[in-house]
């Protein structure tokens, strides 16, 4: 019989696998994903070249990690309500609706916090 801490460890390396299996799908084969990406590292460019502090860093990863989590959700919600119901339906459209709308709350929030740290940088440039 198998050590249950074994056990419990080598479930916990596999679902690591399965989540960084399914990073690897978003990346490859989504394209609001992709682009977030994108975003997401010119953004930590531009970080590097105001020299953050580690209070802005932390705020900036959360809001990216928000960001791309929401857009991630967006797209497991999208896909398990085309399979479900592949035709239009209504309450179907309006789920999707919510989840985009979730997807746009941290959108507005990123842009929030991005403000807060990059704009009174920028102006000194000036």
């Amino acid at each position: 019989m198998a050590n249950p801490k074994e056990r419990f460890i080598k479930n916990r390396l596999r679902s690591i696998l399965f989540s960084l299996r399914g990073i690897l799908i978003l990346i490859k084969t989504e394209k609001s994903i992709q682009v977030q990406v994108i975003i997401a590292i010119f953004i930590t460019l531009v970080g590097w070249y105001f020299s953050l502090s580690t209070m802005e860093w932390i705020a900036q990863c959360i809001v990216i990690g928000l960001v791309i989590t929401a857009e991630s959700l967006n797209t497991a919600i999208e896909k398990i309500a085309d399979f479900i119901h592949p035709d239009y339906h209504k309450k179907i459209g309006s789920i999707k609706d919510v989840s985009a709308g979730a997807v746009g709350l941290a959108a507005i929030i990123s842009l929030v916090v991005a403000g807060i740290i990059y704009i009174p940088k920028i102006q000194q440039l000036f």
